[in-house]
């Protein structure tokens, strides 16, 4: 299941759809969240749990998979720069992926609230100490990489954009691949 030569495999397609969607509804349940009060908001915050621990196990797959399945290269003449800086967002993105989740986790388990995993099991919280000023730093860290991840998100999709339609590289259509292929 080696990558193709000019775009990704189904597989790291998947990875990286999959990991955006979910990323999505996280911002989408936490603002249900805000909106709401009672036991509805409370869901939200619990599938929003959930869910972060699958970005947590999906990223963790993620990074298996590009372990054996290395990034393609990016395009002829580009600058060493822009290879540097994106190198350097993919693992940030990686790190925020497993932080962001872990911290959340960390925050449940410090404020000794249980993570009910869509009804199945309750996830095991981690053996750190329950305090809350423990759960409010951590949750403080949880929301700061959350912060930093719409920052790089931003860059993410310009320099995609920049690609496309500066460039016209075809950096973009590894990625999507119903966008035509230039010559």
């Amino acid at each position: 299941m080696a990558e193709p030569r000019n775009r990704y495999s189904i597989v790291s397609l998947a990875f990286h759809w999959g990991l955006a969607m979910l990323v999505l509804a996280q911002v989408l349940l936490i603002t249900a969240h805000e909106a709401t009060d009672g036991p509805i908001s409370r869901e939200f915050v619990q599938i929003h749990k959930a869910l972060g621990l699958g970005v947590l196990v999906l990223t963790l797959a993620r990074i298996g998979w590009r372990i054996a399945n290395p990034a393609l290269p990016m395009p002829a003449g580009t600058p060493d720069w822009q290879k540097v800086a994106a190198r350097a967002t993919h693992v940030l993105f990686y790190v925020l992926l497993i932080g962001i989740p872990v911290f959340g986790w960390a925050a449940s388990s410090a404020g000794g609230r249980d993570i009910d995993w869509f009804g199945l099991f309750n996830w095991p919280l981690l053996p750190i100490e329950q305090s809350r000023d423990l759960a409010k730093t951590l949750m403080g860290l949880h929301e700061a990489g959350v912060k930093l991840l719409y920052v790089l998100l931003a860059l993410h999709v310009l320099a995609a954009l920049k690609h496309q339609f500066v460039d016209r590289d075809n950096v973009l259509h590894r990625m999507i691949p119903m966008i035509p292929r230039r010559p």
